[in-house]
């Protein structure tokens, strides 16, 4: 028997009490989420919330089951929000299980916090914001130990699908290979085949981004490991979702006779459940497959049924993969015009879900498929939406195909009438094309970001500001001009002990190092006037998120000055990230607050929660930490 069947027995007692009934619904709906079963895990939870876009009932609760029940429904709320596109469903996700995890906090359930954060960590993953879901899964692990075994497997699970999301696959395949002796001893079947089931995927996206045929093999013997697993564990539609990889993967190595055999079983499995839009998901690989094997009739019939089926959900990134192999199979066919809308279509489907690649991805293949019948000037515009939407990719092979269709835009314009002749070569730079093109896109980025260095090097896609901050002062000076002024560093001033020397160091000169988190120039203006006497030098950043990122970086600070209203991450949660960190557990930290009731509930006498509005306060507590 099952454990789901276990518990579904459970709840039959009229025994039990309203809190052992709602605990045991919490455990058989998170029994249910990870199995991927959304709508039943819902339908589990019912008698304390009955409607969707409603908080759950949790009066009359322990405080215990009342957090498990908050954390349940936030976990559930994402993850159905996601698979619904539901605006605003993260938000509300990430709402319900904070609460659950304040009222652990004062149970003094750490573990039972740490869990909750996962659950957390991913409500960030699925908003693209990876560093907030980084330091959050990292901080969560440290705190798990080892007797809660499956915790930490789900944990280093979610940190490796964050990291291959934010394009990071090797820092994804060395997490994989350092847990898989871990989920090699877990008993835990469903856990194994999500762990090969994601090794497989990475291998597969290294493979396209490095054109390494040794990681398709490798992929292809841990999708097997995977289906093998989930078969174990009973879980017909993640079984069947591997079984769609495989042939995938078989297809792209010209196996087709694999392909389609593993491609038969999916269709069989997923046709059991009744899953008409995975059912169109596996009609739109068999099209990719058919195209390989040049059966364009065949492709294009099969992948229109796909575009039928998913026109009627909700899975955009689908219908638009399944547009793009329709616009392919259609070109191929000679069929321009239907080609160019289908994919066109394709492009504005990607964009409006926020699947940037898909929608690159179609813009590629117009050039590809369509060159002889688009005009030149709707190429040029493509190849230049191409490179907007894949300004960020981490694929080697999407960049080469880009390159290639800009080549070919490039050649077909130049032979045109309107420019007769030969191409010329003669004074063509390859180095100064990238580098005029590199400084086209970082002017266009400071410019949205109002010339704050921070956020233009988010949107560029570095880790830290600092590159961005090189880049300008070197190859790009004539840039620096576009950029808000960066306030000079103070000079310093020697913290003397006796006799003159800084305590602990006699002899030794020892500058201040502060960081400041603030986006009010004024306020911030105001912050440094007041610390100016300490000669100090000011790190000044005005956004959460590059403030996280600069702590996690191991930078060495002596006072942390954090606005608790801040954009990207909140002040308190740069606090908790700074003290999960080893390099700042003793470091003083000041947070600065509009509202006292956000304040940190905490024991630590080097965090000082202050009012925003009594900057004489703030000079006056900076002071007496360092004197």
């Amino acid at each position: 028997m099952t454990l789901g069947k276990v518990l579904v027995h459970q709840l039959e007692n009229p025994n039990l009490s309203f809190d052992d009934r709602v605990e045991l619904r919490c455990k058989l709906a998170r029994t249910l989420e990870e199995e991927g079963k959304y709508d039943a895990a819902r339908e589990a939870m019912l008698e304390v919330w009955p409607e969707f876009d409603e908080r759950p009932q949790v009066e009359g609760l322990s405080e215990q089951s009342r957090a498990d029940t908050l954390i349940r429904v936030g976990a559930l709320t994402g993850w159905i929000g996601s698979a619904n596109q539901l605006d605003g469903a993260q938000e509300i996700a990430k709402d319900f299980i904070s609460e659950g995890i304040r009222s652990f906090e004062l149970l003094n359930e750490p573990m039972k916090v740490a869990e909750a954060q996962t659950e957390l960590a991913v409500c960030y993953w699925r908003a693209g914001a990876f560093q907030e879901a980084r330091v959050i899964l990292h901080q969560a692990f440290g705190v798990l130990k080892e007797s809660h075994s499956e915790a930490k497997l789900v944990t280093l699970l979610r940190t490796a699908i964050n990291e291959e999301s934010a394009g990071r696959y090797h820092d994804a395949l060395r997490i994989q290979k350092e847990a898989s002796l871990l989920f090699e001893q877990t008993p835990n079947f469903t856990l194994r085949g999500k762990f090969h089931h994601l090794f497989g995927f990475i291998l597969r996206k290294l493979s396209e981004v490095e054109l390494r045929r040794d990681y398709i093999d490798q992929a292809l013997i841990e999708y097997a490991a995977a289906s093998y697993y989930f078969e174990e564990a009973g879980l017909i539609r993640h079984r069947a979702c591997v079984e769609n990889n495989l042939g995938f993967l078989f297809g792209t190595i010209g196996r087709f006779g694999d392909a389609h055999e593993h491609l038969d079983l999916a269709q069989t499995l997923f046709t059991s459940l009744k899953d008409s839009v995975h059912l169109a998901q596996v009609d739109e690989t068999r099209a990719r497959v058919l195209l390989a094997e040049g059966r364009l009739v065949e492709a294009e019939k099969t992948v229109r049924a796909s575009v039928r089926t998913l026109e009627k959900g909700d899975e955009q990134s689908l219908l638009a993969e399944a547009l793009t192999t329709h616009g392919i199979a259609q070109a191929r066919l000679k069929h321009p015009d239907q080609a160019k809308v289908s994919l066109q279509r394709a492009l504005d489907v990607a964009e409006r879900a926020g699947d940037l690649e898909s929608a690159g991805n179609a813009a590629l293949v117009i050039v590809e498929e369509l060159i002889d019948y688009v005009p030149n000037d709707e190429l040029k515009l493509t190849v230049d939406r191409a490179s907007e939407l894949l300004a960020k990719t981490q694929d080697l092979s999407a960049l080469k195909r880009l390159a290639n269709c800009s080549n070919r835009v490039l050649a077909k314009v130049h032979a045109s009438p309107r420019f007769p002749g030969k191409v010329d070569w003669t004074n063509f730079s390859f180095r100064g094309t990238l580098l005029e093109y590199e400084a086209h896109l970082i002017n266009l980025a400071l410019e949205d970001a109002g010339g704050v260095v921070s956020k233009a090097a988010r949107l560029l896609g570095f880790n830290h500001h600092q590159s961005l901050l090189s880049m300008l002062n070197g190859r790009h000076e004539v840039l620096r001009h576009r950029s808000t002024p960066i306030l000079p560093r103070r000079r310093s001033i020697i913290r003397s002990g006796e006799n003159g020397s800084p305590p602990g160091k006699r002899g030794r000169k020892r500058t201040l190092r502060i960081l400041l988190i603030e986006d009010d120039a004024s306020v911030s203006s105001l912050i440094q006037e007041n610390i100016d006497g300490l000669g100090a030098e000011v790190e000044e950043i005005a956004d959460g998120a590059s403030g996280m990122e600069l702590l996690a970086s191991g930078v060495h600070f002596d006072l942390l000055v954090l606005k608790n209203e801040i954009p990207g991450v909140s002040g308190k949660n740069l606090a908790r990230l700074a003290r999960s960190l080893s390099q700042y557990r003793k470091t003083p930290i000041v947070v600065l607050s509009a509202n006292a009731d956000d304040q940190i509930q905490s024991n630590d006498s080097n965090l000082f929660w202050l009012s925003s509005e009594e900057p004489n306060r703030i000079t006056e507590t900076i002071n007496q930490i360092f004197h």
